[in-house]
């Protein structure tokens, strides 16, 4: 199989940009190489529109209405795919925090079963609900500054500065936890390791990166489903980028048959089906895919955001519903998701419940003995 790879809102470290507070990724799949068996089709729309290159943003709703009908029929003759990809820039900084500081392996206030479990996903959604947006651009800045000494003490004011919120929380053991978690990391900085230490760390822990990890997992699924091996990964090529999703996606293929563990209820990080092949980064004026794959990602993306579409653009998002992938990381998506799998969890039995407790008990006792020996 083929695919071509675009994103849009680039950010890298900022995420506070107002115009452009969502990442997208998108993923354009073929078994037919439309570098090669598209070539004359796409030719032939950049001819009836006068330009060298299809470019949706610069083309806009008026200009692509004329090729809507081209493009379909492409999707058509060559069973085209279309995936996407979001990820909510500023619940990024607060799902970067959580997973700093909320660590129980780093942070011992933490019980075990709030971070190595589904219960995490209901103690991020109550953080997150502390943080105001000063809050937020202080906790990302100190996450990005690589100067150990100044990031300790803004993580330390930081802490301080949620746990006077904490009392808002409902429920009084969520309170418990976040405010005795927020209490040892402002005490012991250096135990968090909160801050990266070199630039090229910084890459890894952008939206782009994390976005760039969606993409591989949906490109194994779809290599699965299909039963195929990857032919060609081309990705729009982008200097400050491309060398870390070229690491990344060569973890991922040593990795295929190396699924990994992640804790109990959570699901297992699996890797088979990452294709092998290594990833090709071109310009979008070398590639007749990334071409198309552009079109895609500017429609979807106006028809995400709720802004002006013409109804003839319709048509694209319409012809991929059914038959494309969507996923997002954002504060939301990971509460409407988790709440629906904690309703639909079957009632245990009085044996199973109280082998829970016992298990809860025993690492309650370690988290109080680490409290009062910190």
């Amino acid at each position: 199989m083929y695919f071509y790879v675009d994103e849009s809102g680039h950010t890298g470290p900022n995420l506070f940009d107002e115009s452009q507070p969502i990442l997208y990724y998108g993923v354009l799949s073929s078994k037919i190489n439309l570098d090669a068996a598209a070539e004359n089709e796409v030719k032939s729309m950049r001819k009836k529109l006068g330009v060298s290159r299809l470019h949706a943003s610069e083309l806009g709703n008026g200009r692509l209405i004329e090729i809507a009908k081209d493009i379909v029929a492409l999707r058509k003759k060559y069973d085209i795919r279309f995936d996407i990809y979001r990820i909510a820039k500023v619940d990024h900084a607060v799902i970067s925090f959580f997973d700093q500081v909320f660590d129980s392996g780093v942070n011992p206030a933490v019980p075990w079963t709030s971070y190595w479990t589904p219960l995490r996903y209901i103690l991020l959604v109550k953080l997150a609900s502390l943080f105001d947006e000063d809050l937020l651009k202080a906790a990302w800045a100190a996450r990005i500054n690589l100067n150990t000494e100044k990031a300790n003490q803004a993580l330390t004011e930081i802490c301080r500065n949620l746990i006077e919120s904490v009392k808002f929380i409902p429920d009084i053991r969520s309170q418990q936890i976040i405010s005795e978690a927020l209490k040892w990391a402002a005490s012991n900085p250096n135990e968090i390791y909160y801050n990266v230490k070199a630039k090229q760390d910084l890459l890894q822990i952008t939206p782009n990166l994390i976005g760039f990890q969606s993409v591989m997992l949906g490109i194994a699924r779809r290599l699965l489903k299909n039963q195929k091996s990857a032919s060609k990964i081309i990705v729009d090529q982008q200097s400050q980028f491309n060398t870390a999703q070229k690491k990344l996606s060569d973890f991922y293929a040593k990795n295929r048959d190396t699924p990994l563990v992640s804790g109990v209820g959570l699901p297992d990080i699996d890797f088979s089906g990452m294709p092998e092949v290594p990833i090709t980064c071109l310009a979008g004026t070398n590639s007749i895919g990334l071409e198309l794959v552009d079109v895609y990602l500017w429609v979807f993306k106006r028809f995400m955001d709720n802004k002006e579409l013409a109804p003839e653009l319709f048509t694209l998002v319409k012809g991929q519903l059914h038959r494309g992938h969507t996923d997002e990381v954002s504060i939301n998506a990971i509460a409407s998701r988790w709440s629906k799998w904690f309703e639909d969890l079957p009632e245990p039995s009085e044996k199973e419940l109280e082998s829970g407790r016992k298990l809860m008990q025993i690492d309650e006792e370690r988290r109080l003995n680490a409290l009062k020996n910190a």
